[in-house]
């Protein structure tokens, strides 16, 4: 049972809940007190190089979640099959983790592909995904500022076929797509905070993806959100060290060869 159970379904649930979770988490990071101690760029920086103001950040996040709550609304509706009794029969906790694992594997998948070829095809760049690079340092909110098309294929389709793929349930899918949009948020974020699990468990997050934000070219560190194993097999994995800096905050430092 879930707490949800009675009051909205699994697929309201699962169409708005990723929404609601990405204003709270993100809005937790844009409240914050400064902490200068643990970002990665100073304010200056932020100010200096970002190309766009947070009012269209905003308008641009709340666009593509527009899309992905109408895709996914069709979505459940054409895979929704509950029993004779009216209610979708849940599997065993451990099939639902591995459905989870696997729908980790097909997003990280979906997404480097769709990702680095948005970075090699130079049309595809220019007019598409240069509208995220737009924010040279990323920040909590903006993780999900894409250009309307970009959002549509890297981030709602690639939710999609993980979840068609794995052959979760609503239910399941509910903490699937919380969790990879917490883990977006977190990757955006900007701040290295001690204790931050995700920091401790993944090797991809919040330098990971700065360094692929910072290197001329953007030409390492596709991966996203999850794993770095195709950035590790297909040569494009650039590892890094953290420095502290004089002034406070950290640098994530590329290691090249």
């Amino acid at each position: 049972m879930v707490f949800w159970e009675g009051y909205l379904s699994d697929e309201v649930m699962g169409t708005f809940a990723p929404i609601v979770i990405y204003w709270l988490y993100a809005g937790i990071y844009q409240l914050l007190p400064p902490l200068d101690q643990y970002r990665l760029h100073t304010r200056k920086e932020e100010e200096e190089k970002n190309l766009v103001p947070l009012p269209t950040v905003i308008k641009g996040v709340l666009l593509q979640q527009l899309v992905q709550a109408t895709v996914a609304q069709a979505l459940f509706l054409l895979t929704s099959k509950p029993s004779s009794s009216g209610v979708t029969v849940q599997p065993s906790l451990l099939v639902q983790l591995v459905q989870i694992f696997v729908a980790m594997l097909v997003m990280d998948s979906w997404q480097y592909f769709v990702h680095r070829y948005m970075h090699i095809n130079k049309f595809l760049y220019r007019t598409v995904h240069s509208q995220h690079h737009r924010l040279v340092v990323p920040y909590a909110i903006g993780a999900l500022y894409n250009h309307p098309l970009e959002g549509l294929l890297l981030d709602t389709f690639g939710g999609a076929i993980s979840f068609l793929v794995s052959g979760m349930t609503a239910q399941t899918g509910v903490f699937f797509f919380c969790f990879a949009v917490i883990k977006t948020v977190d990757d955006h974020c900007g701040l290295w905070l001690p204790g931050n699990i995700f920091h401790l468990l993944f090797q991809n997050n919040t330098a990971y993806h700065d360094i692929h934000h910072q290197l001329q070219g953007f030409k390492y560190n596709y991966s996203q959100p999850f794993f770095p194993f195709w950035d590790i097999l297909l040569g494009t994995h650039m590892p890094y060290n953290l420095i502290r800096r004089s002034e406070g905050g950290f640098e994530a430092r590329a290691v090249k060869d």
